[in-house]
């Protein structure tokens, strides 16, 4: 089926934390026969910091950020049997997803695709008379990066027809092993944007723990940081490119995930991170969030904390042939069941069991 999918940025993973999801999830589909374009605004200096090119598993349209640009690559979803509206798109989305959806054919599935629900839905919850809570009641379906049962029941109590959540999970061919790289040697390495939601989180459960163990080394990756106060022992590195995940994570002795304050509240989000993390068969702890245990086990595939001081004791606990046992195990874990593959297979039964007309008509 063809599949117009209106995105923040399949090419840049600057400031575009889903760039990971939206790839392997497209990239899986296209493998199960969809022909897909996806559409992205050139905005936030993206196109300045692509770190893939454009790929042959799917065309990418890069629009102006102007009104003009936005109509005439929403007028593009008439042609479409599937027509998606992600999240976060950071140029007029409300306005975006008005256009998208009167373009789109009366016969097309409908979706919007929301990679950030708690903060969506919180947004919809200030404000009754939001465009995406009106727009709500024309869409056959809600797809959410995760959130389980309680981002599914606040859809569905704000007028959704239908919400499944559609959880990251390990692209495999861009997360995996690879050897050691001493640029990124370090006890402990976290790797995110400095936002809002998490600055508290990070320096509870990472800028906390390294002050109070001056004598290891910990290492500071993503973009932000650079006047941010940080304890000797950190180095920070900046924004490190796509390219560059593996080594980040297969060579310190473990890396962090922190969640956002908004998933962690939630729960049932597992970050990106998680997966990259362990499919280069890195030794992860996490902060502690609802659900963990349906992703990795708790203790064997994984380690958490709930808060800071948990941090500093795992380290103090941690020998490198259990970080090692540890990394392995993850790695098992998710290639056997949280692969892009596993998810796009859920997503092409989801998208043919509700577009029959669509299907019918290849």
């Amino acid at each position: 089926m063809r599949i117009a999918f209106y995105g923040s940025s399949l090419v840049s993973a600057y400031w575009n934390g889903a760039a990971t999801y939206y790839r392997g999830l497209l990239r899986a589909l296209a493998a199960r026969g969809h022909e897909i374009t996806f559409y992205e605004p050139d905005v936030y200096d993206r196109q300045k910091h692509r770190d893939i090119d454009p790929p042959a598993w799917c065309k990418v349209v890069v629009y102006e950020g102007t009104v003009e640009a936005l109509k005439r690559v929403a007028g593009e979803a008439a042609a479409a049997d599937i027509v998606v509206k992600a999240s976060g798109v950071g140029f007029e989305d409300d306005l975006l997803l008005a256009e998208v959806m009167a373009s789109a054919s009366p016969a097309a599935l409908k979706v919007f695709w929301d990679v950030d629900a708690p903060a969506t839905l919180a947004e919809l919850k200030s404000n009754p008379d939001h465009p995406l809570r009106r727009a709500l009641c024309a869409l056959e379906l809600v797809l959410t990066y995760g959130g389980g049962d309680p981002v599914v029941e606040a859809y569905r109590a704000i007028g959704a027809r239908e919400c499944i959540p559609v959880y990251n999970a390990l692209d495999s061919e861009t997360h995996h092993p690879v050897p050691a790289d001493l640029r990124f040697a370090a006890d402990l390495a976290f790797l995110g944007n400095r936002l809002p939601d998490r600055e508290s989180r990070v320096e509870e459960f990472f800028l906390g723990p390294a002050a109070r163990l001056d004598g290891r080394k910990f290492l500071l990756g993503g973009a932000g940081w650079h006047d941010k106060s940080l304890p000797a022992n950190v180095a920070y590195i900046g924004h490190v490119p796509t390219a560059d995940h593996n080594a980040f994570n297969a060579t310190p002795s473990a890396v962090l995930n922190v969640s956002r304050a908004s998933m962690a509240e939630n729960g049932f989000s597992p970050a990106t991170r998680v997966f990259e993390a362990a499919g280069a068969g890195a030794c992860l702890i996490t902060d502690a969030w609802e659900g963990i245990e349906l992703f990795l086990k708790p203790g064997e595939e994984v380690l958490v904390a709930r808060d800071g001081r948990d941090v500093i004791e795992l380290l103090r606990d941690l020998t490198p042939a259990n970080a090692k046992m540890i990394g392995e195990r993850a790695l098992g874990r998710v290639l056997s069941e949280h692969t892009y593959d596993h998810r796009a297979a859920e997503v092409d039964r989801i998208f043919r069991s509700r577009a029959p007309r669509a299907e019918a008509a290849e």
